[in-house]
């Protein structure tokens, strides 16, 4: 039977109401209550929320390149060379008997810019006791630290939360932290918190397996020890949800072969990223990027030696 929507509110929407004032009032930003148009994908609907949009600096996305390389880059694009804004989008799947995210966005901890998933599932008329289901990609904060709510509660109480074992294992590890350079050890410290937090409500997840009907796990290890995609099919399509394996619509596909900053193994995020790359231009599969424009909806195509995104 389809899922029922309950219409109580979340705690976060009766916090909100009774101070009268949120995130966005206090800093000025607009929210952003995005969702796309759904995608069918036979019995199974696939959708983006927007969960805001992050601000990053050049020289962190690109630490090798020199500034006359990135202007060359962005330049033709008209996008600025010294930061970049990437968006957040979060895909929900519904099933008959399910609601299924894929991650659980940044929350209220990490910029302010980001944060905005709840919002946008409350205007849909979602509450989080309705989902059933996250599936991670991976731990950084943009993709956990949303699963727990203003009173550090997990915000998706009543379903199952299923995390890569591979990133389960390093975050948790005794020396992950003394071994993580100062600038992150913030992801760290609160991975574990999250981790701890959820530990009851957490399955495992490993290459190859079904999820959940119809979803497949994908390793796109690089960007993280357990970094994971997941490939949702249905009625002969399908649709890669493909989390930070590839992160921006320039660099990713351009200079596929180009150091990222936010990859925690640098060569191997290269070779993951430009043997999903071709996979997908050869498949002409449909992707979802976590950062990608237009709610990170579109497919690859080949230019040359390299590759461009086409949204839609």
């Amino acid at each position: 039977m389809p899922v029922a929507l309950k219409e109580h509110p979340s705690r976060r929407f009766l916090l909100k109401a009774g101070l009268g004032i949120g995130a966005a009032a206090i800093t000025g930003l607009r929210p952003s209550f995005a969702a796309s148009d759904p995608i069918k994908l036979g019995g199974n609907e696939v959708s983006v929320f927007s969960d805001g949009n992050l601000s990053l600096p050049m020289n962190f996305l690109l630490p090798q390149q020199n500034p006359e390389e990135i202007e060359a880059l962005f330049k033709p694009h008209g996008l600025p060379t010294d930061t970049a804004s990437p968006d957040c989008n979060i895909t929900l799947l519904r099933q008959d008997d399910r609601l299924v995210l894929f991650d659980a966005g940044a929350g209220a901890n990490f910029q302010p810019s980001a944060g905005e998933l709840l919002s946008g599932l409350e205007e849909a008329g979602i509450d989080p006791s309705d989902v059933t289901d996250v599936i991670f990609t991976h731990a950084h904060p943009d993709h956990l630290w949303g699963i727990l709510d203003d009173f550090d509660d997990v915000l998706y109480s009543e379903a199952t939360l299923w995390v890569p074992q591979a990133e389960w294992d390093y975050w948790r590890a005794d020396d992950t932290l003394a071994k993580t350079p100062e600038a992150r050890k913030s992801f760290v410290v609160g991975a574990q918190a999250r981790f701890e937090a959820i530990e009851d409500q957490v399955q495992m997840v490993t290459p190859g397996m079904e999820v959940v009907p119809g979803v497949e796990a994908v390793d796109t290890s690089g960007h993280t020890p357990g970094h994971t995609s997941y490939m949702i099919h249905g009625d002969g399509e399908s649709v890669l949800v493909v989390g930070d394996a590839i992160t921006n619509s320039v660099i990713s596909f351009e200079k596929p072969d180009w150091v990222s900053g936010s990859d925690q193994d640098p060569q191997k995020g290269i070779q993951t990223r430009k043997a999903l790359l071709d996979r997908l231009a050869t498949d002409q599969t449909q992707v979802i990027g976590f950062h990608l424009p237009d709610m990170g909806i579109g497919r690859v195509e080949r230019t040359g030696s390299a590759y461009k995104f086409v949204a839609g």
